[in-house]
């Protein structure tokens, strides 16, 4: 039976470009300030989703939640291999917490996606490193979770068998679909994009791009959807209305999470000392840990 597998994904910044100086006031990051890429071990929840689907058969759709410019992630999912992909963007999902996200994106799933068979997210974002955007959609999904995966599950037609690494041990997991999973980044090698379809979805655009090439070309939006469509090269683009949401659980309205301070934070080596490789500098080491109060 084919399965049908939701790849849920973000687009951070790159995090070793976050300083103090692009926050904003409300204590939100300046996310045009900084360099996007796609959520690292997301990358692995898509491997895993197009290994499902490679074992199994069915459709792997790749969804995110942000601004248009999110919609790079899903051209490359599209070139990684994804079937569909989905941006859920409006301007009233900004700035949304960890509640707020779960919720708009269980919303959407409910509301387009069902009946579905696994849900797969990475571990947690770089951004936040929160680990709580999964485990939320499970819950308000109502279905069972299996966190910290470590390699693509098994399926027998009724039950996936899922291993899961929490470090010291490892446990095989089984359970019916549907189910989430979220994705350590040791459980694949994530695939390259492919070529012949880099020359497929190059073109690829969801709403607002369209909009503003529609406002170029002085032509209609609904003309040049016509003609992507047919390609498949229009990336489905859905609001706030769309998901039939209570406006008062998204964006910060939904997030009692508040950022009050940030700071940037510079470890400076100490001065250093070298000891020998031999009896004397085990003895000068010993000793200076002995001086120090470290031991003994």
């Amino acid at each position: 039976m084919p399965l049908r597998v939701i790849v849920l994904a973000k687009q951070v910044p790159d995090t070793k470009n976050v300083t103090g100086e692009v926050m904003k006031p409300d204590g939100t990051l300046n996310r045009a300030a900084l360099e996007a890429i796609c959520n690292p071990e997301d990358l692995n929840a898509l491997e895993m989703g197009l290994q499902i689907r490679e074992r199994y058969g069915g459709e792997v759709i790749f969804m995110t939640m942000g601004p248009p410019r999110a919609a790079e992630i899903l051209q490359d999912a599209l070139c990684r291999g994804a079937d569909r992909v989905i941006l859920l963007s409006d301007r009233r999902f900004a700035a949304s917490d960890t509640l707020a996200t779960s919720y708009t994106l269980a919303q959407a799933i409910t509301t387009h996606l069902s009946p579905y068979d696994v849900v797969i997210c990475g571990r947690q974002a770089i951004d936040g490193d929160t680990a709580q955007v999964g485990p939320q959609v499970a819950d308000k999904l109502s279905i069972p979770q299996v966190t910290f995966v470590d390699a693509t599950p098994e399926y027998d037609g009724a039950k996936f068998r899922i291993l899961r690494d929490l470090g010291r041990v490892k446990e095989l997991v089984a359970v019916a679909p549907p189910v989430l999973l979220t994705v350590r980044r040791t459980a694949n090698s994530p695939r390259w994009p492919s070529a012949r379809l880099v020359l497929k979805y190059r073109r690829a655009r969801c709403a607002f791009d369209i909009e503003t090439e529609a406002r170029r070309q002085q032509t209609r939006v609904d003309e040049l959807l016509e003609r992507l469509r047919p390609r498949g090269l229009f990336i489905e683009t859905w609001g706030a209305e769309d998901l039939n949401a209570d406006l008062s659980r998204v964006g910060i309205s939904g997030s009692p999470t508040k950022v009050k301070k940030i700071d940037n934070v510079v470890l400076k080596g100490r001065d250093l000392k070298l000891y020998g490789a031999d009896d004397a500098g085990v003895r000068d080491l010993v000793a200076q840990l002995v001086e120090e109060r470290t031991f003994g």
